[in-house]
């Protein structure tokens, strides 16, 4: 059985997505809050398999929505973002899988301690 994964995205979207995500702090704030309302404001048009997360067509394999696959509960910082940028670029033109691309910000020790 195949590997249930979104499919790829647009490579114009993708790159217009990073950018957003790598510089705008209102986008950012939608992106977090309406992962596929960020993707359609970037031109990413969802099918409607995407959009009700139901399986693709008889025989194919299930798609996975690629809006929920990048839900995150705390957004990468900008920096990181644009440091992993041609990973997560990769990722999402070529569909996403298990791994999905880090936005969501990494959860240290120092993070969870309140001083």
């Amino acid at each position: 059985m195949a590997e249930a994964k979104t499919a790829p995205l647009d490579a114009k979207i993708a790159d217009k997505l990073l950018d957003l995500l790598s510089t705008d702090n209102e986008f950012r704030r939608l992106f977090k809050k309406d992962p596929l309302g960020a993707l359609t404001k970037v031109g990413y048009k969802a099918p409607k398999e995407d959009i009700a997360g139901t399986a693709s067509k008889a025989g194919a394999p299930a798609q996975r929505a690629l809006h929920a696959c990048c839900r995150v509960q705390r957004i990468a910082p900008k920096a990181e973002i644009i440091k992993a940028r041609a990973e997560i670029r990769k990722m999402l033109v070529s569909g996403l899988a298990l791994t999905t691309p880090q936005l969501d910000a990494a959860i240290t020790a120092e993070r969870r301690t309140r001083k």
